[in-house]
């Protein structure tokens, strides 16, 4: 039979011990035995003990509450940031345990008679034995507008030197994904200012493209330009760094604050000198962030750098906590770790708020394979991929993007009519001339046809390029992709193409260019006026790029 535990300073009466005896049984739930014991080390009141649960009355004469009752633990084996835990017989799968000293840890394995915690903070104060106890939630974090032109960290405390921001609510880190009846169809675009991405690779409010490529060939600077293309978009952003420098996210600030770009931009950082459990934690967090603007009918963006480094946090943290191994040493459960976060990322219909979350996941490949596990994992997860290719970035094509590999499957929907009818063909014409540019290099003798689509071909891929901090509007994308699918550049040396790209968008900001812009947006199509206007930008453009054109100097 169970014995509850009074400890006291001085015995009780008989006629004490059976009132106290009926008090227990009704706090606890049960019917258990009372066993006095004296602790002259005890003030005054009482402290009953029912095996890892504990009712201290000691202070009910001063405090006029509720008592409450908390399932206690002691910490059996302490280090890498993990502790295994004994008792705490009620504690919930990711309940928030508190530790002495104020650390908080996150409760992540159950088993029959311990607990594995990860530590979300210092816990060098820490030893075998100390108490711990439970709180009876889950983690959280504050969200709001507060947190826009501040840098973070994964349990919303601010890192950039100034006071914490306040929040204006209180989001679970981790949250179910919204169903299916509170989603609706991906309709509006993100323009990312990037001409191939508009143009071939569109993103909607809602998807989530995933940006894959090798170490340093540009995935983190899509992201950057995207972000900054938003200033008048009425876009939220949230860039998440996992595993980074600290120089990094110092830089990415100081690039961000430059553009204007940090007042409707949030980072979450947890770089590679803190602990993996707060990179394990950093993109939910964030995320939760993100969803208290969907929930409030806004846009948001959110950019994970990177999920590869996610992935080795969680495979640390499971390795610790003596979880079985699979493929690479990953956990069993490392496809639910991302498919649960990057569902989270949708666009919800008006009922529910009728704002978007658009996930921008990175993946780091090895020697660009993306065969491997992590990479195969979120290509299936994700709605497309923007595959950037290191031999593209290694002859100077910037963005390094491969169009034949990368794909868009639900942001066709979202893209402007106008560009959807100007880029139709871009995407085939451009594979096809990379494709015949291979073959070319072992030809001697090429047709006419052949040689006037490799012509067209390189001066597509010219306009193509693109400086990182160079982002273009979608509606001068447009006109750009027009004169030279129409031939307008046909006549330019294809040498000087970098400098007629340069004196076309410079013409788009003059009075007469932001006409023929407006007239582009305003038809909200390809119709027989806009034609006539782009002839007439056209023939404008001639003009202005009469010297660029070849032979001009014989």
């Amino acid at each position: 039979m169970t014995t509850i535990t009074a400890s006291t300073a001085t015995k009780l009466s008989p006629s004490e011990l059976k009132k106290l005896e009926s008090f227990a049984n009704n706090q606890f739930g049960t019917s258990a035995k009372l066993e006095q014991k004296i602790d002259h080390n005890q003030v005054a009141g009482i402290k009953l003990t029912l095996g890892d649960r504990e009712l201290d009355l000691s202070l009910l004469s001063t405090f006029k509450s509720v008592p409450t009752i908390k399932s206690v633990g002691t910490i059996l084996s302490l280090g890498d940031g993990v502790a295994m835990v004994s008792g705490l017989s009620d504690v919930m799968m990711s309940e928030l345990l508190l530790f002495e000293g104020g650390t908080y840890g996150l409760a992540m394995s159950l088993l029959t008679n311990s607990v594995g915690v990860v530590l979300l903070g210092s816990y060098t104060h820490l030893k075998e034995g100390g108490r711990v106890e439970t709180t009876g939630r889950v983690l959280s974090v504050p969200v709001g507008p507060n947190f826009l032109g501040r840098v973070v960290d994964g349990l919303g405390l601010a890192i950039d030197g100034l006071p914490d921001p306040v929040g204006e609510e209180i989001y679970p880190v981790e949250n179910i994904a919204p169903g299916v009846i509170t989603r609706q169809h991906v309709s509006q675009p993100v323009q990312t200012g990037i001409v191939a991405i508009d143009s071939m690779i569109p993103v909607g409010r809602g998807q989530r493209e995933l940006i894959i490529g090798d170490r340093g060939i540009g995935k983190s600077s899509i992201a950057i330009t995207t972000i900054i293309n938003q200033k008048k978009e009425n876009l939220k952003c949230i860039y998440v760094t996992i595993g980074q420098k600290r120089s990094f996210v110092a830089q990415l600030q100081n690039t961000l604050t430059k553009y204007g770009a940090m007042e409707y931009t949030t980072i979450v950082a947890a770089t590679a000198s803190d602990p993996a459990s707060m990179q394990f934690i950093a993109p939910y967090a964030a995320t939760a962030m993100g969803e208290y603007y969907a929930k409030h009918g806004q846009d948001a963006l959110i950019i994970y750098d990177d999920l590869s480094k996610h992935a080795w946090a969680y495979r640390e943290l499971s390795l610790l906590l003596r979880r079985p191994s699979g493929r690479e040493a990953y956990p069993g459960d490392v496809f639910f770790l991302h498919s649960r976060l990057l569902e989270r990322s949708c666009r919800l219909s008006k009922e529910y708020g009728g704002g978007s979350l658009t996930a921008l996941p990175i993946i780091e490949t090895q020697a660009g394979d993306v065969s491997a596990y992590i990479p195969t994992n979120v290509i299936s997860i994700t709605d497309g991929q923007i595959y950037l290719e290191s031999d593209l970035f290694n002859s100077g094509f910037k963005p390094a993007v491969n169009v034949g590999l990368s794909v868009s499957r639900v942001g066709g929907d979202a893209q402007i009519k106008t560009m959807k009818k100007i880029a139709g063909r871009l995407r085939l014409d451009l594979a096809q001339y990379r494709e015949l540019a291979a073959f070319a290099q072992f030809a001697s003798d090429l047709d006419a046809k052949t040689k006037a689509q490799l012509e067209k071909g390189a001066r597509v891929s010219e306009i193509l390029k693109q400086g990182w901090d160079e982002p273009l509007d979608v509606y001068s994308q447009i006109v750009l992709i027009w004169l030279v699918t129409e031939g307008y550049s046909a006549a330019v040396e294809l040498k000087n193409m970098a400098e007629w790209k340069k004196i076309v968008l410079s013409y788009l900001t003059t009075q007469a260019g932001i006409s023929s812009l407006q007239i582009v947006q305003k038809a909200g199509t390809i119709t027989d006026p806009v034609i006539t206007e782009l002839k007439k930008l056209a023939l404008k453009i001639g003009e202005l790029t009469q010297h660029l054109n070849i032979n001009t100097e014989v």
